[in-house]
């Protein structure tokens, strides 16, 4: 990497010297991680990790789409990833792998996981960085935003098909069975509370309901103004029945389920992202 020199009034006898320190870390990071197999993203592949920091790539169908970090635990980082992708529809885990380095956990608040995307930005790559696939819940006050049409829950939304993990048949309180379908799907379930949600009795009739059955189910439990709304990305649950969210794909009110057409803005850059790169 040659230096950057020059002088301002066209003389030979001085000039700036500059050396950019992040951008030569930068590139042996890309380079190093460009030199490694690549795993399919699978449990017994993150198994044989060390419970080290680090920074890791994510490929679709062999195409590099994301570049991230753990601060702590590189097998516990890339196991939230492995559960959010299961949950979604249009994907697969089979379609999934990844590579990673170790790095010091002094060298970590360098923020390596930066100096990679600043390098492979200019080429194209990372996709995923740009479109909301490491975000968390964004939070009540973002659940009406319109989402840009390459954001990751509008190609990637939720899968409402998929089991429950966990759950079991049997009479329970609906404080207890609303834990357990947060604890059990691999997306997010944010709901409100309420005193009677504590004493109510429901009778869940099997092993195993999928999300579109339990979230029927607990519809015809909760009070007529209450409602269950699938959004792309994640599910939400208050009393606003009968309010309308823009991204919402499916409601779910007195029992019944409710289909919707959710709206998406034209693909750009997603506001805040990465805003989740660590764990």
């Amino acid at each position: 990497m040659a230096p950057v020199v020059g002088s301002d009034d066209g003389t030979q006898y001085h000039k700036d010297f500059t050396l950019s320190i992040t951008k030569a870390l930068g590139d042996q990071l890309a380079k190093a991680l460009e030199g490694l197999d690549r795993a399919p993203l699978a449990e017994e592949n993150l198994a044989r990790l060390k419970e080290k920091p680090g920074v890791y790539q994510l490929y679709l169908n062999d195409k590099f789409v994301y570049v991230g970090k753990a601060d702590k635990s590189l097998p516990a980082r890339l196991r939230n990833h492995l559960r959010k992708i299961s949950g979604r529809r249009n994907i697969s885990l089979e379609e999934m792998a990844f590579s990673c380095l170790y790095v010091a956990e002094d060298f970590s608040a360098l923020a390596p996981e930066q100096l990679l995307i600043t390098h492979h930005k200019g080429q194209g790559d990372i996709p995923w960085n740009n479109n909301g696939f490491g975000n968390k819940d964004p939070g009540r006050q973002r659940d009406s935003t319109v989402l840009k049409r390459n954001h990751f829950d509008v190609l990637f939304p939720i899968d409402l098909d998929r089991p429950v993990e966990g759950l079991q048949a049997g009479e329970t309180t609906l404080h207890t069975l609303l834990e357990a379908i947060k604890t059990g799907l691999p997306y997010n379930f944010r709901y409100g509370k309420a005193a009677e949600f504590k004493t109510r009795r429901v009778h869940v009739p099997a092993d195993g309901m999928t999300a579109d059955e339990v979230f029927r189910l607990i519809s015809a439990e909760i009070p007529t103004k209450w409602q269950v709304t699938a959004l792309m990305g994640y599910v939400i649950m208050y009393d606003d029945s009968p309010s309308e969210y823009k991204s919402a794909w499916r409601y779910y009110r007195n029992g019944q389920p409710i289909g919707a057409v959710p709206e998406a803005e034209p693909a750009g850059d997603v506001e805040g992202d990465p805003s989740d790169l660590g764990e």
